[in-house]
């Protein structure tokens, strides 16, 4: 037999390790992106919104794992929630588990409406395919409308919801009968509605992965109007808008709407557990799932183990209790103020938006400049694809910031840092930016350095 790695050698691997063993072992790809990018630093240290590196270098993280990092790296809360249930089963199938039982009340207590039943999973996309499928046992219909530009997840039914052709036509044929619709518009959405054959409407309500895009208001509402008067259920993914990200506890509140069914996951877990849920209304969940012989048609091996269900109730109550929505909206404002400055002093940046601490910054692509037109579009193209990429990587090299592009929108970088993010760090990040934003007013220097002999290469070919 193979002599095997121990976890003690595993925390000694260092950068060059780590990226030799995701060439070999796990993703050759993705190893050479972060690699290029300079993304594969190795952290070795993490707590509330700062990560510190193999030197001892202090990172300010405004990713906060695409809003996963609601109360920020290894909370304590969370930690010693865990240590609390350190002797219990965490898996035991034979039983009902009280902590379940515990998390599933709570949640029923802070959601809106009448959401009540909870479905637990290990993930965002989990839950999104319980919601699919919850759908289609309580309508017994087989239409499902998701948006343009939408992100749900990458798993089968959730791509199959998912608006962005790079991640699903690859896998396709997909699930059928899910159809597209152009996001934050009703008259499209009744075209299709009216149609019949409908079994729910699963919708964002801030595009995350879409570019961070906030609909007009009245948009949810207008859903909601639509979904009773066609007998639809409305699925709202609050994944990432979810636990008091966008300044109350769920965005779809800020309409006061409620769901027939609600997904959660990412910060559900406190940034510690894997944990997804699929919430629905007593209505719905019981005609799908409460009889004895439907009881079991949708299981999870380890949804709604121990230590995930102890988390989850750790963070729920962290939350509630420290007013962390409250939080967000205040840092959240702070934060659109400056970064509202710096769009309107450099023309680099196309657009801010965004509600609470989930905010984006979307870039010019460069198009129509005189290189754009003289390299027939080139120029444009890559910028759409990298300057996001250009952006967070010098965030990350030059000022030690974190953050990432969205994946339906290269030319958005997202700001999500966790709710517990001070003013003063919110400075540095402004003033970071303005910095980069500086030294390439005019020009697109960026973008133009690092495509060059992209270009070069491109033309000479034609």
């Amino acid at each position: 037999m193979d002599v095997l790695i121990s976890l003690d050698e595993a925390l000694q691997y260092n950068r060059k390790q780590t990226r030799e063993g995701y060439k070999e072992y796990v993703n050759p790809g993705l190893a050479s992106l972060m690699a290029m990018l300079d993304f594969d630093k190795r952290f070795v240290q993490a707590k509330g919104v700062e990560v510190i590196d193999e030197h001892g270098e202090v990172y300010l993280d405004f990713l906060g794992g695409y809003g996963a990092l609601n109360l920020g790296h290894n909370p304590t809360v969370i930690l010693e929630a865990l240590k609390k249930i350190a002797h219990t089963p965490n898996i035991l199938q034979a039983s009902l588990n009280p902590l379940a039982a515990a998390l599933a009340e709570n949640l029923a207590r802070i959601t809106p409406g009448d959401l009540k039943y909870s479905f637990f999973c290990n993930s965002g996309t989990e839950a999104v395919e319980a919601a699919l499928k919850m759908a289609r046992i309580y309508s017994g219909k087989r239409g499902i409308i998701y948006f343009s530009n939408s992100f749900h997840g990458k798993s089968f039914g959730s791509l199959s919801v998912t608006g962005r052709d790079k991640y699903r036509l690859p896998f396709g044929p997909t699930l059928p009968d899910c159809r597209a619709v152009v996001y934050d518009n009703l008259e499209a959405l009744e075209d299709v509605l009216e149609k019949g054959d409908i079994a729910a409407v699963i919708v964002e309500p801030i595009q995350g992965e879409g570019g961070i895009i906030v609909p007009r208001t009245g948009y949810l509402k207008g859903i909601r109007e639509l979904c009773d008067r066609y007998q639809a259920l409305l699925v709202i993914d609050e994944i990432q808008t979810g636990l008091g990200r966008t300044g109350k506890y769920f965005d779809c509140q800020h309409e006061n709407v409620t769901p027939d069914i609600m997904c959660l996951a990412k910060s559900l877990g406190g940034g510690v557990m894997p944990i997804g849920a699929c919430i629905a209304t007593g209505k719905v969940y019981k005609k799908a799932y409460g009889s004895v012989d439907k009881c079991l048609l949708h299981t999870s091996t380890f949804g709604g183990n121990s230590m995930a269900m102890a988390a989850g109730i750790a963070a729920v109550e962290h939350i509630a209790a420290n007013g962390l929505e409250k939080r967000a909206k205040e840092m959240g404002d702070y934060a659109l103020e400056k970064l509202m400055g710096i769009k309107e002093r450099y023309p680099l940046v196309k657009d801010i938006r965004g509600r609470g601490l989930m905010l984006g910054i979307e870039f010019h692509s460069g198009e129509g400049s005189l290189l754009d037109r003289m390299s027939r579009g080139t120029v444009s193209q890559l910028g759409k694809e990298y300057i996001g990429a250009l952006v967070a990587g010098e965030l990350l090299n030059k000022y030690r910031i974190i953050t990432a592009y969205t994946l339906n929108n290269p030319n958005v970088i997202r700001f999500e840092p966790p709710l517990v993010v001070e003013r003063h760090q919110i400075d540095y990040m402004a003033e970071s930016l303005e910095s980069i934003m500086k030294a390439n007013r005019d020009t697109f220097h960026m973008v133009f350095s690092s495509v060059k002999s992209s270009v070069a290469s491109k033309l000479k070919n034609r």
